[in-house]
C-alpha cells in the first residue's frame, strides 16, 4: 500500500538578521553552504528524496537570488523523477508570519487536494526521510505531526518547545519561552521543535482559516499552542530517523538551526573530512543543486587538509587548513587560511594569514593581509560573532580577480 498523497510548503521567506552582513543582500535559504550548496538544498532534497513530488517555496526577503537558485535546482516543470516546484510570492503585501505565509495560498491546497500537506523550514542543515514521518503521523491518526529534536535546557529560547505524554502527544507548545523544565528522561535538555510539520490537509484548512478571522499569522506562537491544546498533535523523533548510506563516523541524527554567524560557520566545518559529522556528498541520498560550470579546479604545489574545493577554484601553492572555498574562489602563493569559509568569487592573496574567518562574495584580499589573530582590531575592522568568527562583507576590499585569470 503507497503513502498519502501530500503535497510540501518549503518556508523560505526569512530574513536572517542574526546572520548579518551575509544577509544584507540575500536571503538566510540562499546562503550558499559547502561550496556549491545554498542551505535551501537540503530541505528541498530531503522532501524530493522522500517521494514528495509537489512542492511549493515561499519567498519573501531578498528573493531573487533565490528564485534564481531554486528554479534551477528543480525547475518549474520538474525533471520527471524528483518531481515539480513552484515558487510563491506575497504579492503587494508582506506575509506577516508563517501561517500566514500558508495561508494565503489555501486555494493551492484546495486545488491539489492531498490528504496531507507537510510545511518545512528552509533554514536547517540535515537529512531526513520524510516519509517516515509520515507513516508515524497516520499511525498515531493525528492532525498535526511536528518534527523534534532535545536540545540544551539553555538553548530552548531559541525553539519552539513542546512538552508530551509517554506516548508522544503534545500536551503542550511554547514559543521560545525563558524557562523550561528539562524532559523527565533527560532532565538537561528539552524537546524541541524542528520547525517542519504534518498537517491533515482538511485540518489545516480549518485551522488557517479560523486564524485569519482571528488575526493570528504564526505557527508557533498562536497556531500550534491552540492545536495542541485541541487537536491531536504528537511528536515525531527526528533522532529515529534513518536514511541510506551513513558512514560510521556521521552523526545519524545531524541537524542544525544555522540562523547565526556561528552556527553557520560551525555547521560548514563539521561537514569537513573524511570523518565528517555529516557527509554531504552521500550518493544514497543525494543534497542536489544547481548544475556547476565545467570550470576545472586548479591546484599547484598547495598543501590541503579537509577541504572542499568549489568548480573553477584557484589554489596556487597555499596551505589549506578546514577549509570551504566557493565557485571561483582563489587562494594564492604562500597563503595559510585556516578554519575559513571564502564565498564565490573571493581571493586570499599571497601570504594572507587568516584564520577562523568567512569571507564573502567578491572580496580580494590583499597580500599580506593579518585576519583572525588579534580580537582587538578585527573587531575595529570587520564585523565579529559571539565565538570570534570574523565576516568580512561583501566587496569590503572590492571584487577579486576571477580565479585563473592573468
Amino acid at each position: 500500500m503507497g503513502l498519502p498523497r501530500v503535497i510540501g510548503f518549503v518556508l523560505a521567506g526569512g530574513e536572517g538578521v542574526r546572520l548579518q552582513p551575509l544577509t544584507a543582500q540575500r536571503c538566510k535559504p540562499a546562503l550558499p553552504f559547502h561550496g556549491a550548496h545554498r542551505v535551501i538544498d537540503f530541505v528541498l532534497s530531503n522532501l524530493a528524496n522522500s517521494g514528495i513530488d509537489t512542492t511549493y517555496v515561499l519567498v519573501q526577503y531578498q528573493a531573487a537570488q533565490l528564485v534564481e537558485h531554486v528554479c534551477q535546482v528543480r525547475p518549474p516543470s520538474g525533471d520527471g523523477r524528483h518531481g515539480s516546484v513552484t515558487v510563491l510570492s506575497p504579492g503587494q503585501h508582506p506575509y506577516l508570519g508563517t501561517a500566514d505565509a500558508v495561508a494565503r495560498h489555501l486555494g493551492v491546497i484546495e486545488d491539489q487536494r492531498p490528504e496531507h500537506v507537510a510545511v518545512f523550514g528552509a533554514d536547517h542543515i540535515y537529512r531526513m526521510d520524510v516519509a517516515q514521518m509520515l507513516v508515524s503521523h497516520v499511525a498515531t491518526n493525528a492532525d498535526a505531526t511536528l518534527a523534534t529534536v532535545p536540545v540544551p535546557v539553555a538553548h530552548s529560547c531559541s525553539f519552539g518547545i513542546v512538552r508530551t505524554d509517554k506516548c508522544r502527544r503534545i500536551q503542550s507548545f511554547r514559543e521560545k519561552p525563558l524557562e523550561v523544565e528539562g524532559m523527565p528522561t533527560r532532565p538537561t535538555h528539552a524537546l524541541a521543535s524542528m520547525g517542519n510539520y504534518i498537517f491533515r490537509a482538511d485540518v489545516l484548512l480549518r485551522e488557517l482559516r479560523l486564524a485569519q478571522s482571528e488575526g493570528l499569522t504564526d505557527f508557533g506562537r498562536d497556531v500550534l499552542p491552540r492545536m495542541a491544546l485541541s487537536h491531536r498533535v504528537f511528536a515525531y523523533d527526528f533522532t529515529q530517523n534513518r536514511i541510506p548510506g551513513i558512514e560510521p563516523s556521521e552523526d545519524p541524527s545531524y541537524w542544525r538551526d544555522v540562523g547565526t554567524i556561528d552556527a553557520y560557520f560551525s555547521s560548514q566545518m563539521e561537514t569537513l573530512g573524511a570523518r565528517s559529522r555529516m557527509r554531504v556528498a552521500n550518493p544514497a541520498w543525494p543534497i542536489r543543486t544547481r548544475p556547476q560550470p565545467a570550470a576545472s579546479v586548479q591546484v599547484d604545489a598547495s598543501r590541503i587538509r579537509h577541504a572542499v574545493l568549489g568548480a573553477g577554484c584557484l589554489v596556487d601553492g597555499g596551505d589549506l587548513d578546514h577549509v570551504v572555498l566557493g565557485r571561483g574562489a582563489r587562494v594564492d602563493e604562500g597563503a595559510s587560511p585556516r578554519q575559513c569559509v571564502l564565498l564565490d568569487g573571493s581571493s586570499v592573496g599571497s601570504g594572507v594569514r587568516i584564520q577562523r574567518a568567512i569571507i564573502d562574495e567578491n572580496n580580494a584580499i590583499p597580500s599580506g593581509e593579518c585576519i583572525g589573530f588579534d580580537p582587538v582590531k578585527d573587531r575595529a575592522r570587520f564585523p565579529v560573532s559571539e565565538s570570534g568568527v570574523v565576516v568580512i562583507p561583501r566587496g569590503h576590499f572590492g571584487r577579486a580577480t576571477q580565479a585563473g585569470a592573468p
